[in-house]
């Protein structure tokens, strides 16, 4: 019977470096995807801010160079935090070399803020291309980056780490929203051809993709975050404060 039990817990050992592995392995590939598009969108707002290349771009505000460089900013800032996001999840790699979880997370938290409030100033300054609706759906994805971004870094701060995860899980999302936004396009384009979607972003798929990119993934953030059997939601379902001191980075 001893012995029974032993060869259980050694398959839960193994069960669970087996989803270390799986998640790990997931999170490098999602970085391999991202970095072309992260790769173009930083060069493109390095070359406008750098050498004039933004004049040839529908993005350029003449006369208005705060407006240019809020959103050449936002763009560089939108690619780093595109890639360098989902190595943060990676658990192995944050005890392995929890310094650089530690920088690499200011890195992210800087270029949250200048992702969102780059953006939010040209909505605010200049609009988008595909109207009020494409301007309301951007300017809350650039609010929800703005407060998941804050509130990761309070309670990182606070050592308050459960809480940290959860912001930082909705970060992570909201991280890759636009590399998400363009590869909705891709499958909608290939599967029918471009079907309701029209000039400057005025169809009907245009108008729900403004929200498509990133609310229905905080949704399914929000409902993994209350399974019962994860350790955070029992917490919070048993009344308790969270623990400023518990580090949950392996559950």
């Amino acid at each position: 019977m001893a012995s029974s039990d032993h060869a259980v817990g050694e398959l839960k050992v193994d069960w669970r470096w087996l989803r270390i592995a799986c998640s790990t392995s997931l999170l490098l590939a999602l970085v391999c995807l991202t970095l072309p598009f992260a790769e173009r969108a930083a060069t493109t707002g390095v070359r406008a801010l750098t050498s004039g290349a933004f004049y040839a771009s529908h993005l350029f505000q003449v006369g208005s160079e705060i407006s240019n460089i809020s959103i050449f900013g936002h763009m560089i800032a939108g690619a780093v935090i595109t890639v360098l996001t989902p190595l943060q999840l990676i658990g192995p790699l944050r005890k392995a070399v929890p310094s650089l979880h530690k920088g690499l997370g200011y890195v992210l938290i800087f270029g949250g803020l200048l992702s969102s409030v780059g953006g939010l100033v040209y909505i605010i300054a200049n609009g988008t291309v595909g109207g009020p609706v494409m301007s309301l759906g951007f300017a809350g994805y650039g609010l929800c980056v703005l407060v998941c971004t804050l509130q990761t870094v309070r309670f990182a701060r606070q050592r308050s780490f459960m809480r940290h995860r959860e912001w930082a899980l909705r970060l992570f999302v909201l991280a890759i929203g636009s590399w998400l936004y363009r590869v909705h396009y891709w499958l909608w384009y290939d599967a029918t051809g471009g079907l309701w979607m029209g000039p400057q972003f005025s169809g009907p798929f245009d108008h729900v993709q403004a929200f498509a990119f990133y609310v229905p993934y905080l949704l399914a953030v929000e409902v993994y975050l209350r399974i019962p059997f994860r350790s955070n939601a029992y917490l919070r379902w048993k009344g308790r404060k969270d623990e400023p001191n518990v580090d949950t980075s392996s559950v």
